[in-house]
């Protein structure tokens, strides 16, 4: 698949990439690197602290994270995938941003291990109990086409068809 990492955008819901399930990446190469750095840009652009392949159309299993809530550091994760999530069930207010404006309380496990790649081809595994291991999840969820909107409780759905409604309507102009 031939990308040009400078068109990248961050797509809004109801775009039909947020929901297909991501491909693993075959090989990382100066295209995926480059996808990499301008998801980064994308994500910080947006003041967000994750942003999933997914999310700017792509159908990589690859997501970043960065920025301070998430220890300032920016994050590759190619091929991630959990080696252990624990823990009750904690409910946290999260946003998206392919959902911009709706939040809603998630209920997630608080701990959680991720191994993953990196651009450089290297293989790693961290672990976090905390506002990572939820980012974590989070944007895995995209690249298995989940959404916040798919985990909110009926009470958060209601809250929310309104704004969810704007996004279907902006998109069909």
């Amino acid at each position: 698949m031939s990308v040009d990492p400078s068109k990248l955008r961050i797509l809004a819901y109801p775009a039909e990439a947020l929901r297909r399930t991501a491909a693993p990446v075959a090989a990382i190469d100066e295209t995926v690197r480059r996808v990499a750095e301008r998801m980064i840009e994308l994500m910080h652009e947006a003041d967000g602290v994750g942003l999933a392949a997914p999310q700017v159309g792509l159908p990589w299993r690859l997501f970043v994270t960065g920025g301070a809530p998430v220890g300032g550091e920016d994050l590759v994760y190619i091929n991630p995938r959990f080696v252990r999530l624990e823990g009750e069930l904690v409910a946290s207010e999260e946003g998206c941003l392919s959902l911009p404006g709706i939040r809603a309380e998630i209920r997630r496990p608080p701990s959680a291990t991720i191994t993953a790649t990196d651009p450089a081809g290297q293989s790693f595994t961290r672990s976090d109990d905390g506002f990572l291991a939820r980012v974590w999840q989070h944007e895995q969820d995209h690249l298995d086409g989940v959404l916040i909107l798919d985990r909110m409780t009926p009470i958060d759905r209601i809250a929310t068809r309104r704004a969810v409604r704007k996004l279907v309507l902006a998109a069909e102009e």
